[in-house]
């Protein structure tokens, strides 16, 4: 073999090795570093967190969210119906000084929204923006098609069972806004066998086999399912608030595929 020939085959092999070594790199380095058990505990336990997101840890159960979700330090995320902001702090605290969260809710009455305001001043909040957008476009247009990392919805999604509320809009609308392999995290207040969307204003629950049907419409597959707010004792035919016993509660992790 001419010498020219052994060295053009030596040079594609190196160029192959060098070429499969930089995906490998940009890999790694694009890889999340996901939050660790200790991590968690440490941003649950912040000095700085307010008395009353304390007291709802008993219930809600933070550190297992976080776990399952698995919301890493630099992502982009959506918290879908953020409320009072409980959520949307973690979720702030959990992506960190290099992440973004951005908080939508149904336009506010004012002084729900001055309460909002009043926590976004606070150090933990520097990386969050309110956007009081309809439940059927809940993307801020800032955000381009295909950037965030995760989009979030707790206790939510059975406020949506309002028939003047388009759903399949909603969820194609943030299946559009994720990155391939994005996740989509939901939890909610389980409701009886049958009762779909039917029990959103009177109990405040929805079944979770047709809340999973409808996500999966958008093209999202089911990704994990956890327990930790299961409560098979609770026959689910109580409105959710002050229960005379802790509410069985579904928490479930879709993603777009890749």
């Amino acid at each position: 073999m001419p010498r020219n020939a052994t060295l053009t085959k030596t040079s594609r092999g190196l160029t192959a090795v060098v070429f499969l070594a930089g995906l490998l790199l940009a890999a790694c380095t694009a890889a999340p570093q996901r939050l660790s058990d200790d991590a968690i505990a440490a941003l649950i336990a912040s000095p700085d967190r307010s008395a009353a997101d304390r007291a709802n840890d008993a219930r809600r159960k933070p550190d297992k969210m976080l776990a399952f979700s698995g919301i890493a330090p630099g992502w982009r995320v959506l918290d879908l119906g953020a409320g009072g902001g409980y959520s949307t702090e973690l979720v702030a605290r959990a992506v960190g000084a290099s992440g973004r969260v951005y908080a939508q809710s149904e336009p506010m009455q004012a002084a729900a929204r001055e309460r909002f305001m009043e926590r976004l001043k606070t150090p933990a909040n520097r990386n969050v923006t309110l956007h009081e957008l309809a439940s059927e476009n809940p993307v801020p247009a800032e955000i381009a098609p295909g950037s965030l990392d995760a989009v979030t919805m707790f206790f939510a999604y059975h406020d949506l069972g309002n028939p003047a509320v388009d759903r399949a809009k909603m969820n194609r609308a943030v299946f559009a806004a994720l990155k391939p392999g994005g996740l989509f995290v939901i939890a909610d207040h389980a409701g009886r066998a049958g009762t779909g969307t039917s029990e959103w204003n009177t109990l405040h629950r929805i079944e979770e086999v047709a809340l999973r049907r409808e996500v999966e419409a958008a093209g999202f597959r089911l990704a994990g399912e956890a327990d930790f707010l299961r409560n098979p004792a609770d026959p689910r035919d109580r409105m959710v608030f002050k229960p005379s016993q802790p509410n069985d509660e579904f928490v479930l992790k879709f993603e777009k595929p890749r």
